[in-house]
């Protein structure tokens, strides 16, 4: 029971995490392609995705050398940095402190500096715009690599975690090659949100793991740190939403 949960909520995590950072990469592939052609746009995140692939091969044999409690203490702690950093993004958006992210405004303002480029540099438009799409799927798709790499780690999970940030990134793809526009419709501060319990709760596990914490109920308290997260970031969005809140800057 404690290992399918451990399972489900690997997959889960890898899923909703690299389905947001597919839709913001996705967002300037369609905006390179938008301004210069798919040509360009598909060069540029073919390269980025060779690249991400190139370092997974190169990253794994490594993480190997590593004993394993160092390398759960130091993924444990990285995660639990990465998911309150989400989660605090999500909660000051959720709480109306900070705008939400818009996925058509970051569309519109990518075309425009594309746009611009091309007025400007003219014949070298065209790398500049691959340029864009190369360094979008680079940079999104490392945070995938990440997540992915973290949420397997000592637990045999690369699998199940690889097929959820797979499953998100030709979900994204596909609906974005047919629909040509931005995703803007999906939740995506929710889902944020929800990456940031589920990390949070992943790196407590895993910090404790390589402390040599023996957790109550094993794989199954991953689930009852999440609820803590979760609590503890709704009563937080309640909180930011007071008029005090208000005069915070």
């Amino acid at each position: 029971m404690g290992s399918l949960a451990h399972t489900g909520s690997a997959m889960t995590a890898a899923f909703l995490a690299s389905l947001v950072e597919a839709v913001e990469a996705l967002t300037i592939v369609l905006a390179v392609a938008t301004v210069r052609g798919w040509r360009p746009a598909g060069f540029g995140a073919i390269a980025g995705l060779m690249l991400l692939v190139l370092i997974v091969v190169a990253l794994g044999p490594l993480i190997d050398q590593v004993p394993l409690h160092l390398l759960q203490l130091a993924i444990g702690i990285l995660l639990l940095l990465f998911g309150m950093r989400w989660l605090r993004k999500a909660i000051l958006r959720s709480a109306g402190v900070i705008p939400l992210h818009d996925e058509a405004m970051a569309f519109a303002t990518e075309t425009a500096e594309l746009r611009e480029q091309a007025r400007r540099y003219d014949a070298r438009v065209d790398w500049l715009a691959a340029l864009a799409s190369f360094k979008a799927v680079l940079l999104e798709g490392l945070e995938v690599v990440f997540i992915v790499i973290a949420l397997s780690t000592g637990r045999g999970l690369l699998v199940p975690a690889s097929a959820g940030a797979l499953a998100a990134c030709l979900l994204v793809a596909g609906v974005g090659f047919v629909v040509r526009r931005p995703l803007a419709r999906v939740p995506e501060n929710t889902l944020k949100f929800a990456v940031g319990v589920m990390l949070a709760a992943f790196g407590i596990f895993w910090t404790g793991e390589g402390l040599g914490v023996a957790w109550p109920g094993a794989d199954l308290s991953i689930v009852a740190f999440a609820a803590l997260f979760l609590a503890v970031g709704r009563a937080a969005v309640a909180l930011a939403r007071c008029p005090s809140a208000e005069t915070l800057p």
